[in-house]
């Protein structure tokens, strides 16, 4: 039990990393075929880096515990600030990319709790169609 709810948050983001991929239609998965094809599976490292850290730092110490401690920075809220800028311009492309509000709806609990984990998904999973639309 105390497993679980200490782990609440990664079961739960490696439920919407499963359904995302298993719901994922286009484009393969690790590589593309289009224009800057490198850069897919640099995105996927990437991620995939990001994500190891993210579980390391989980295993020092909780997230949930650790905002009050470290919110009453002015530099922490101005960061937070910054990343939800940017994860807000990343729903934004999601949108333009996908074309549905729907979809950003869907995308969009995922990416407000674990922001650039969830946008750099995305990318990874869409990366062709994105840079498509970049290229012509």
């Amino acid at each position: 039990m105390v497993w679980l709810k200490r782990n609440f948050l990664w079961i739960f983001y490696f439920s919407f990393v499963g359904l995302a991929i298993i719901f994922h239609k286009g484009e393969p998965l690790f590589f593309t075929d289009g224009p800057y094809a490198i850069g897919k599976p640099i995105v996927w490292l990437i991620f995939l880096g990001f994500l190891a850290y993210s579980i390391y730092c989980s295993s020092k110490d909780s997230f949930i515990k650790a905002l009050p401690r470290i919110n009453k920075e002015i530099w922490v809220r101005q960061i937070g600030l910054d990343l939800y800028i940017g994860v807000a311009m990343a729903a934004f492309l999601i949108y333009l990319n996908e074309g549905s509000l729907l979809f950003v709806a869907l995308w969009f609990l995922p990416i407000l709790v674990f922001a650039n984990l969830a946008v750099l998904l995305y990318v990874a999973l869409n990366y062709g169609s994105i840079v498509a639309h970049f290229t012509g």
